[in-house]
């Protein structure tokens, strides 16, 4: 397939188009709102707690209830290895993109480069294209991300060894549980015992592990989907009304915001796309096209919001950490949609 039929593949793919023109819209509508003070300067803050604490668990346990299969536990290790080994990489590599500012700054602009917003903004874009299969590999990603975090960027922005108190938000975030969780039934379902249910899908007799309450408990699984597909309109809007608070006058005036922005918005992400290439081409850790296109995504994401919270919270560079975070978000908001694109003519070039 050439780079032509390519194009034409991806900019005739609905599903693709309206998932990026649904997070574009419903961010700018949230703006727009924030702007004209119909949501609160709360509103943001209200919605995020929600997301995070009710519709991203639902969506990271339900993408679980699915059947296993040995390439799909295949990709999934893939993607669990390499979402620590990213982490540990840039960790390192992070540093060098900011040798040219005094120490204290290049490690603040380290971490932020390093941790991005993979679960509020980066899963819900996932959800919406790529289904409960790309919302798994999120999940799985986002483990070796939330060690990270909660750990290395603590400690390294607090000055301070690991406390109870962060060990705790870290093993009992309801999104961290709601994946353990959900990761471990799905590995141990083929030696559980079986129920024969109703597939919603096929609406054909299944016989499926106990727990899959996708056949088995449908009652159950469909409040639980609400809640998931809540995720994503609830995410953008809060987005939308965050941008809508910010002046953008004043946060363009960093030329650093920019360079951060460029960095944890491009670079990042093409530093993830050519180690899995090299890594599925060599088949030492291959990955499938929704795995490449899950990790992408979510590395492409703006600033952390906890990674923030450390800066500010410990005043290491409190305001450039917030110009960074405003105009990262606006260049996510504007590359992730370019990835997506990339994303797809890789994909109907083979490579994945």
């Amino acid at each position: 397939m050439d780079i032509s039929q390519a194009l034409f593949k991806t900019f005739t793919d609905m599903n693709i188009i309206s998932s990026i023109t649904s997070t574009l819209f419903i961010i700018l509508l949230g703006f727009f709102l924030r702007k004209k003070n119909i949501f609160s300067d709360q509103f943001g803050k209200m919605m995020t707690k929600i997301v995070l604490s009710v519709s991203l668990p639902a969506l990271a346990f339900n993408s679980f209830m699915a059947p296993i299969d040995d390439q799909t536990l295949k990709h999934g290790l893939a993607v669990l290895i390499f979402g620590i080994l990213i982490y540990i990489i840039l960790i390192f590599v992070s540093k060098l993109f900011y040798l040219g500012y005094d120490h204290d700054r290049q490690t603040v602009l380290s971490v932020l480069t390093t941790f991005g917003s993979t679960t509020f903004f980066g899963m819900p874009i996932v959800a919406a294209i790529y289904g409960p299969k790309g919302t798994m590999y999120a999940s799985i990603f986002n483990i070796g991300y939330r060690i990270f975090l909660y750990s290395y960027a603590y400690i390294v922005m607090s000055g301070l060894k690991m406390t109870k108190k962060n060990i705790r938000q870290m093993f009992l975030n309801p999104v961290v549980l709601a994946t353990f969780l959900g990761l471990i039934l799905w590995i141990i379902q083929p030696y559980m015992p079986t129920l024969t249910g109703l597939n919603p899908e096929t609406h054909k007799a299944v016989t499926v592990a106990f727990y899959r309450i996708d056949v088995t408990a449908p009652w159950l699984f469909k409040p639980l989907t609400y809640l998931a597909s809540l995720s994503s309109p609830l995410a953008w809007l809060a987005i939308g009304s965050t941008l809508g608070e910010i002046s953008f006058k004043s946060a363009a005036k960093n030329k650093t915001s920019w360079y951060y922005t460029a960095i944890k918005t491009i670079v990042v992400p093409a530093i993830n796309l050519a180690l899995l290439f090299v890594l599925t081409v060599t088949k030492i850790l291959p990955v499938s096209q929704v795995a490449m296109a899950t990790i992408l995504i979510m590395m492409a994401t703006p600033t952390a919001a906890v990674a923030a919270s450390y800066a500010i919270g410990f005043d290491r560079e409190a305001v450039l950490t917030s110009n960074a975070s405003f105009i990262s978000t606006i260049g996510a908001v504007i590359m992730v949609p370019i990835w997506i694109v990339i994303i797809s003519l890789i994909g109907s070039a083979g490579i994945f």
